[in-house]
């Protein structure tokens, strides 16, 4: 028989497992919000803070190392924090409330030039860098530790996952676009520091308002046996050292932001630079984003046919071909840049729509194992990885710029050039076949996990349906001592 849950108006009973269309654009909303921040952090941070902030690309390239590392080291805390939390409004979906106002306004100042000295301001870009980056982590791991709690079924979480991933393409499309328009309009207007603060107020405002629409349209509905939740700290170790398919995937996420991080940094300096067509990074970004939303509705229908390892071969294989075709295209080949560009963003939205699916599972897996879920510890652990994987990738382009002889706002030589190119297309192709390899030791399977997910289930009704019965016997015991105590004081 499969579950039930009751919907939140209580109208009517429906599966665990079908959620309906508006709640799926709903969740969808939270990864649009976190994608227009995120996204911009990711594209334009470092190009701010060398050309706008006044940093140099060393000084920039080792922030970012540092924050990301900071931050990534918090994320496992918080996550354990976020598991713990139980109110009225579920687990998860309460932190999309109260977080949504303090994430707009630490965008807004991270894109902020304060009247400081030198070292004022490097202070200044830490402090405000670090803040966000962790409001960040208490947004997004309870956002993505939602999926978990909304659905036991694996078709539906990649149903999920799929309108999470197109709706944070369009999230990173209006990135793409418009905030390189508006902060070149509003630059004409204000100047430099001014143009980009306004522009993220308009982007950080749009996040917020998006944050608020996706807690109010999902529910959490699915249950568990209580002592599932009561998480020690030792479980953490325990889930690492049980769930094979999570270290893996860790691996996977680890390598696949490295590559996202750095060719997400590298396309303005390419564009501008290399190509010498700084009136096309708007365009440029736009190519990075759009041509993968026609093919990421196509992720559920590809999912249900295709092997884990297929799928993602399939999808990694795009990009590299689509980064190759950028090394071996001439600067004035405008047309064949942006047609390898559109191909590699079909990869790279590709594997964004479905490396997100399998942590659900791996969530399930860790639940069999060790009868505890960690969805909110699992999603942290993830996004220690991944932002780890940032802090990399984040400093390697700043490195290699540093190395070659880039110099901000003046003409380069033929050195740095050729670094810039490096950095855009041949180190993420070397690293992403790190993530091809680490991808062979995933033993979870569709037939393996659904197994697993049915065994689950069965298990967990059985082991609630006890505890109901003890709840029931203690609530007569209890009715039955007062009676007694009731019947002695009448006597």
């Amino acid at each position: 028989m499969q579950s039930t849950a009751q919907t939140s108006s209580g109208s009517h009973i429906r599966p665990i497992g079908s959620i309906g269309v508006g709640e799926k654009i709903g969740f969808g909303l939270g990864d649009f919000a976190c994608n227009l921040i995120y996204a911009s952090l990711s594209t334009y941070l470092l190009f701010f803070y060398t050309n706008v902030f006044g940093l140099s690309a060393a000084a920039a390239s080792l922030l970012f190392f540092v924050v990301r590392i900071v931050d990534a080291v918090t994320d496992p805390f918080l996550g354990f924090m976020i598991d713990k939390v139980d109110t009225r409004w579920g687990k998860y979906r309460p932190f999309l409330l109260f977080g949504a106002i303090p994430f707009a306004v630490l965008a807004v100042l991270c894109f902020t030039v304060p009247s400081f000295g030198g070292v004022g301001k490097l202070v200044y870009a830490y402090v405000t860098y670090i803040l966000l980056s962790i409001c960040y982590t208490s947004v997004n791991v309870p956002y993505g530790s939602l999926t978990a709690a909304m659905t036991n079924d694996q078709q539906e979480s990649v149903s999920l996952t799929t309108f999470r991933t197109f709706l944070a393409n369009i999230g990173q499309v209006v990135v793409a676009f418009f905030v390189p328009f508006l902060s070149d309009w509003l630059t004409e207007s204000f100047g430099a520091a001014t143009g980009w603060q306004l522009t993220m107020i308009v982007m950080g405002t749009l996040g917020g308002l998006l944050l608020w629409g996706c807690f109010a349209t999902t529910h959490e509905r699915v249950k568990v046996p209580a002592s599932h939740t009561r998480i020690q700290v030792k479980d953490v170790f325990e889930q690492l050292a049980n769930n094979r398919p999570l270290v893996v995937l860790c691996v996977f996420f680890f390598v696949i932001y490295g590559v996202k991080s750095i060719v997400s940094s590298t396309g303005i300096y390419y564009v501008t630079y290399y190509v010498g067509r700084p009136d096309l990074v708007k365009w440029y970004s736009l190519a990075g984003t759009l041509p993968a939303l026609l093919f990421i509705p196509a992720i559920p229908w590809l999912a249900h046919r295709l092997s884990k390892f297929q799928l993602i071969i399939l999808s990694i294989s795009a990009d590299i071909i689509g980064m190759a075709g950028l090394f071996l295209a001439r600067p004035n080949w405008i047309v064949w840049i942006f047609v390898f560009r559109g191909i590699a963003s079909i990869g790279n939205g590709m594997i964004s729509a479905y490396m997100w699916a399998l942590i659900p599972e791996c969530v399930e897996y860790g639940e069999y194992k060790t009868n505890k879920r960690m969805s909110g510890v699992i999603y942290a652990i993830v996004g220690f990885v991944f932002k780890c994987g940032n802090a990399l990738g984040g400093m390697i382009p700043g490195l290699i710029l540093g190395a070659t002889g880039y110099v901000a706002n003046a003409t380069q030589t033929d050195t740095a050039l050729h670094g810039i190119v490096i950095a855009t297309t041949v180190v993420p192709i070397i690293i992403y076949f790190i993530a091809i390899f680490s991808m062979k030791f995933y033993n979870l399977d569709k037939e393996t996990y659904a197994r697993i997910s049915a065994e689950l289930k069965e298990r967990n009704a059985a082991e609630m349906e006890r505890e109901a019965q003890a709840e029931r016997e203690a609530s007569l015991m209890g009715s039955a001592a007062d009676e007694s105590a009731a019947t002695k004081e009448e006597r």
